[in-house]
This record gives C-alpha cells, structure tokens and sequence, in this order.
C-alpha cells in the first residue's frame, strides 16, 4: 500500500515509519521543514516538505504522490501550543481530505484524543457522546476535535484512534521532558496537561502502541476507536508512580475531581486484535527512557 503520512516527525509518526516500512508498504512522510525531510529520508521512506494548512501546496502533494492512504498525525503539541493544534485540526484536516478527494484517495487514519467524552463516572466507550458545550478552554478543543473527527469521515473510509495521553520517547511524560519539568518545580515547562494528584481519571497508551494501533487501523471498519491501556487511573495513584520513574517530588494527594477526566475503554480495540505491549502505565512508566 502506498501511504503519506502527514506529521511524519511527531512522536507517532517517527515510530510508524519504520513499523509501515517494515510491513512492505511505500511510505511517503510529509513534513514542513527540510530537517523533518530529512529525517524521514533516513528511516528508509520517501519526504516531501509541504505545509498542512497550504491547501494548493497539499493538492499537489497528494497528486504527486497518490497514496492509497492519508495517516493523519498532524498536531502543534511539541510547541504546547494548544490554538495551532486546534487549526491544524480544523483547517489541516480539511486541506487533507479536500486534497485526498480530489486524488482520489478513500481511506484516512487521523489521530484524535480520548478525554474529549461528555463528563460521566465509567470509563467512555465509543458511543459516549464528546463534550460539546463545555467550557472555555476545553470546548476549543472538544470543538476542534469534532471538526477533525467529522471532516475525515467525509472520506469512503475514516478511523479516529482516540488516544490516551501519550508516553514515552518523544513525549512530555518521557524522561527530561516537560512533565518531569513541571513537577520539579520549573515554572517555565511547555505542555498542556493536567497533574492534579485527585480523583480525576486518566487513560495513557505508551506511544509505541500507539503507532502499532496506526498501522492497524489501515485495515480497520470506519469509526471512532479508543486506544488505551488497559487501567485508567486516578490521578493519585498514577502521579506518584509517574514521579517516582522520573525521580522528581510527589504532588500531595486531593479529593478533586474534573468531570470529564473518566478515562476509556479498549474494549473495541481488544476485539479487533490490538494489544498494547504496555498492557498499563504501572511498568510503562518504569521501562520508558527520553531516547
């Protein structure tokens, strides 16, 4: 199968490279910087530099390329900048799909989040409704990811991979990353995170996983699909752990609780074959290193 990736230097992206490679398909990785190009070129896949929101420059890459498939991983979030990834949501999205119909492109995998679930005290399954409605700032993006997640569908087949809060290399939760930053006090850390040690319900996939649900869900049914471990958590019990594995200070405990922070479940990945090598964040935590 011929496949662009679109955000092929992310922390998703930079492990299904090689996951694609190795599977026998022509894999082509967009980037907006010569740097990313390159990078790409040095796993082994073909690199084009073009801009996600340059709707005549996407156009053109699309018809150059003419893939059988758009992995869609296209986010701002290395920046922390929550407002360019909502566009990119929005707008980025749109430009792809538009530039997939056009070369007639049918099947996409875009990435989406798995807390943007209408507030509720289980686990979210699919069916769940997303938060629409909520407050500022989560609304925009809850709204962003609506708009992600219905522009793709556009497409004869769509799947939105829900998911957790990523880990691991590449990530603010890795070794030296922002999170470690944070709770050793640097008041100066990127990210966009919550890290209240309270009630609120969390639910983390270790980011290669998550790259093995990517190159999965090419030959997934259309729809929405959660990709978690298998034990969401509260707040309390996986912050010390997490600070621990990154031997930084422990947040003190509370009994707070965000509404909408109640995790999600797996189940409709399970039945579709996936198993997430870090079944939970308890030993993910433990083995991940900042490489």
């Amino acid at each position: 199968m011929r496949i662009l990736i679109a955000g092929a230097t992310g922390a998703v992206g930079r492990l299904l490279v090689p996951l694609l490679l190795d599977a026998g398909h022509q894999v082509t990785g967009l980037s907006r910087t010569p740097a990313g190009a390159e990078r790409v070129r040095r796993q082994g896949a073909s690199a084009v530099q073009a801009d996600a929101l340059d709707r005549d420059g996407l156009l053109q890459v699309m018809t150059a390329t003419a893939p059988d498939a758009v992995i869609h991983q296209l986010t701002a979030l290395s920046d922390a900048d929550g407002e360019a990834t909502n566009r990119l949501r929005r707008e980025g999205t749109r430009n792809l799909v538009d530039a997939a119909e056009s070369a007639g492109v049918g099947r996409i995998v875009a990435q989406s989040i798995s807390w943007a679930y209408a507030p509720g005290e289980a686990p979210a399954d699919e069916t769940v409704p997303l938060d629409i409605g909520a407050a500022q700032p989560r609304g925009g993006m809850v709204e962003g990811i609506q708009a992600l997640e219905e522009t793709a569908a556009e497409l004869e087949s769509s799947v939105a991979l829900r998911y957790g809060i990523l880990y691991g290399p590449g990530t603010w939760y890795a070794p030296g990353g922002a999170v470690a930053a944070a709770l050793a006090g640097d008041s100066t850390a990127r990210l966009l995170a919550y890290l209240e040690a309270d009630r609120s319900v969390t639910s983390f996939v270790h980011v290669a996983d998550a790259a093995r649900a990517t190159a999965a869900a090419l030959d997934w049914p259309s729809g929405p699909v959660n990709i978690v471990d298998d034990e969401p958590a509260q707040g309390r019990q996986w912050l010390p752990v997490l600070a621990e594995a990154l031997g930084v200070p422990t947040p003190d405990a509370t009994s707070g609780r965000q509404s909408w922070a109640r995790g999600a479940s797996n189940a409709l990945a399970r039945s579709r074959g996936w198993q997430p090598e870090h079944e939970t964040w308890r030993d993910g935590f433990a083995t991940q290193d900042a490489t």
